[in-house]
């Protein structure tokens, strides 16, 4: 699903305007708002700003059945849009109640007394500034209700910038956001994240002009577009038809990254997975891997070495290389001789970043995925650093100059090919735990043997391991470890094999809230 930046939902907005009319619009919003209330519902209001985010608030309160009791607490405006203004004339002839928004703490938290619904309607997608004080009240008494009121924010909470995900000191915290027409490119990003609960997508008459939204593209994957890219095996598939992949990693310091890898490629459904390891690591993976083949390799003989892995490489779909391995020279030697005889697809991370450092262009013409952290990523880049609010331009510019599919990990993933950025949105702070890089790797090895393409299978990869994350928490709410991840696989899968709303983007980790 696209996704799309303040300035592009800007000009997108004005080009439907021009084809359908803003009247219609937001007519459209006001529906897709009131689908998501509960019909059993007794009292819902609006907190009403008084641009077309508020008129927004009005045309859903008009769209509810009138047994509701419905009260819009609205900013006055001087120069309302045509939009707003039947907005606000169909809310009052259906019988909703307009009174003015508190301006103090103790009158906004009355107004919100006994409400089951509160509406977030004071600042949309083009206010990027703090707000003002007069919201203040409005939004401090939202963040302050109890349970028993659900706060849905209206295209994106207030105090959250659409573009960055930056957040004013005062801003809505929501249990729903429902994002109106397409999913603002900042709501995928910390601190918005947090603040943004359920993230869902209204859909306004803009298809066409969200499809020719612009420069940069940016992208992410619903629950539908996720589960179609997912491989299923044939009914007659046997294990080297299933996914083959080849994984070099493994150390004697550092086994268990080889284990993790070889365990999340095969709980990902590889059929045959074999891990070559340098021979001194070999017993520590043997005791822990059953089900997958271990080879080993002397990286003392490097022309015999190169000879061992090449000839794996006939017999495999993918290689994955890097977790866990040794930082000598000799292994990168051996390293780069396999790379130059390959033209499997391969995923490289951890310790082959290394080194291939100072060799990206033995990777160019390959179908490769990188997946550095950004620690890994200012070495690669040879640029240093990652400034804050500098990751989209830093990796889209690394991939331009390079030619190579890169997942930068992080609490908002992303996935580059040169063409489109594309945004994961199942994050969990589960994943902040050593390990879990080596099993999205494995999972990544295993989509490639399955015949994904580089993108594809770095970005189903990345929201597949998300999924799981937040499937380990659910039974293991703190202490999640990476092998919980690569194990809780196919689990996480089928829970989302039952996903049929294709509008749903981002469930809240951690507030568990439900309207």
């Amino acid at each position: 699903m696209r996704i799309l930046s303040a300035e592009q939902m800007r000009i997108v907005d004005a080009a439907a305007c021009s084809r359908v009319g803003d009247v219609t619009l937001m007519r459209a919003a006001g529906v897709a708002l009131s689908r998501i209330i509960p019909a059993h519902v007794h009292r819902v209001i609006t907190f009403a700003g008084s641009g077309n985010n508020g008129g927004d608030g009005f045309a859903a309160l008009a769209e509810l059945d009138k047994r509701i009791e419905r009260i819009v607490y609205a900013m006055p405006t001087s120069r309302p849009s045509t939009a707003r203004t039947d907005a606000e004339l169909r809310a009052l002839a259906s019988g909703v109640t307009i009174r003015p928004l508190p301006l103090t703490l103790p009158e906004a938290q009355e107004a919100l007394a006994g409400v089951d619904i509160a509406l977030d309607a004071l600042l949309g997608v083009g206010t990027h500034s703090v707000p003002k004080p007069v919201f203040h009240p409005a939004i401090t008494a939202l963040c302050e209700v109890k349970r028993a009121t659900r706060v849905i924010a209206v295209d994106l909470p207030t105090g959250v910038d659409p573009t960055t995900g930056r957040c004013a000191p005062t801003t809505v915290r929501a249990d729903l956001t429902l994002t109106l027409g397409v999913p603002k490119l900042g709501l995928f990003f910390e601190p918005a994240r947090s603040f943004v609960g359920e993230l869902r997508v209204g859909h306004l008459p803009m298809e066409e002009e969200i499809a020719e939204g612009g420069e940069p593209s940016f992208d992410v994957l619903t629950a539908s577009e996720f589960l179609h890219l997912i491989p299923r095996r044939p009914a007659f598939a046997e294990k080297r038809t299933a996914g083959v992949p080849l994984i070099i990693a493994g150390s004697a310091q550092f086994p268990g990254a080889a284990v993790l890898c070889a365990r999340a490629a095969a709980r990902s459904g590889a059929g045959y997975v074999t891990v070559a390891t340098p021979i001194e690591a070999a017993a520590l993976l043997r005791g822990h891997l059953v089900e997958q083949v271990v080879v080993s390799y002397d990286p003392r003989d490097t022309e015999g070495s190169i000879h061992t892995l090449t000839e794996l490489l006939k017999r495999a779909g993918s290689l994955a290389i890097g977790p866990g391995l040794n930082l000598d020279l000799a292994e990168g030697e051996i390293l780069r001789g396999v790379i130059t005889r390959t033209t499997l697809p391969l995923v490289l991370d951890a310790g082959a970043f290394s080194h291939l450092a100072g060799h990206l262009e033995l990777l160019r013409e390959k179908r490769c995925v990188l997946t550095p952290h950004d620690g890994e990523f200012a070495r690669l880049s040879g640029e240093g650093p990652i400034a804050e609010g500098t990751r989209l331009t830093r990796l889209r510019s690394f991939v331009e100059r390079t030619g190579i599919v890169t997942l930068l990990k992080g609490a908002t993933t992303l996935i580059d090919d040169g063409k489109t950025t594309h945004v994961n949105s199942s994050a969990t702070q589960a994943l902040a735990t050593a390990g879990t890089g080596d099993v999205l790797t494995g999972m990544i090895a295993t989509l490639l043997s399955q015949g994904l393409t580089p993108v594809d299978a770095a970005r189903v990869a990345a929201h597949w391991h998300g999924l799981a994350g937040r499937a380990c928490t659910t039974h293991r709410p703190i202490g999640v470890i990476a092998g919980d991840v690569a194990d809780i696989l196919g689990a996480a899968l089928a829970t989302e094999f039952g996903e049929t709303d294709e509008s749903l983007i981002m469930r809240a980790a951690l507030r568990g809230n439900a309207l």
